[in-house]
C-alpha cells in the first residue's frame, strides 16, 4: 500500500503574487527581462498553468469512487478501461510526463462508472511524480475503496526530463505495472488483461 505524501500546511501556501514574484526571479535567472512586453503577461500565465497542472492536490482520489453500484445483473468478470491519455510532471526536473494507462478491476458485488476510473488516473497525474508511484496509488486506491477480486494497472509514458535534457533518448518509454489479487495468482486472468490492452506475454507485468 502506497503512502500519501505530506501536505505542506495550508497557511504556509505562498499567495498568487509571491508565486508570479518566483517566476519573474526565475526569468532573470535565465537571463531575461520580466519588464519587457512578451513577458509582462507571463508570470500571471505561468501560475494559471501551474494551477491545471498540478490540480490533483485539490481533490481527494478515495471520494471519486465512492459511488458504485450493484445493479449489474450478475457480471463478474474483468473490467478495462485502456488508452487512458494523461500528462503529469516528474518531481524531480517538474518535467513532462506524457503517456497512457491501462487500468482494470475484477468485480467483485460493486462496480464504478467508467468515467472515475480515468478521473483517478487524472487526480494522481496533475500532481509531482514519479511514474512508479502513481502506478500504485491508483491500483492501491481502487483495491481500498472498491475492494475488488483483483486490480491490474499498467502505466507506458515518455519523460522529457530524460528525451529533452539529460541523456536526450527521445522515443524511449517507461512501463509500469501493479497487480493484486486474481491478476495476480491467476496466469489466465493476467493473459487476458494483456491482450485487451494489445499486450502479449504472461510474465510482461512487473512484479
Amino acid at each position: 500500500m502506497t503512502k500519501t505524501p505530506p501536505r505542506l500546511d495550508p497557511r504556509a501556501k505562498p499567495s498568487a503574487q509571491e508565486a508570479q514574484d518566483a517566476v519573474r526571479t526565475l526569468l532573470r535567472w535565465i537571463g531575461e527581462d520580466p519588464s519587457r512586453e512578451g513577458l509582462q503577461d507571463t508570470p500571471t500565465r505561468v501560475t494559471k498553468a501551474f494551477l491545471e497542472h498540478f490540480a490533483g492536490y485539490t481533490q481527494e482520489p478515495h471520494e471519486i469512487l465512492a459511488r458504485t453500484f450493484s445493479e449489474v445483473e450478475g457480471y463478474d468478470d474483468v473490467v478495462v478501461l485502456k488508452d487512458i491519455s494523461f500528462e503529469s510532471h516528474c518531481e524531480h526536473h517538474m518535467a513532462p510526463i506524457i503517456g497512457r494507462a491501462h487500468v482494470a478491476y475484477m468485480p467483485n458485488s460493486r462496480v464504478v462508472g467508467i468515467s472515475k476510473l480515468a478521473r483517478l488516473v487524472e487526480v494522481f497525474a496533475k500532481r509531482l511524480q514519479i511514474q512508479e508511484r502513481m502506478t500504485a496509488q491508483i491500483a492501491d486506491t481502487i483495491q481500498e475503496v472498491l475492494q475488488p477480486r483483483g486490480v491490474a494497472v499498467m502505466i507506458e509514458a515518455t519523460h522529457h526530463c530524460m528525451t529533452t535534457r539529460g541523456i536526450h533518448k527521445p522515443g524511449s518509454l517507461m512501463v509500469t505495472s501493479r497487480v493484486s489479487g486474481i491478476f495476480k495468482t491467476n496466469p489466465d486472468t493476467r493473459r487476458e488483461f494483456l491482450s485487451i490492452i494489445g499486450k502479449s506475454g504472461a510474465e510482461s507485468l512487473a512484479r
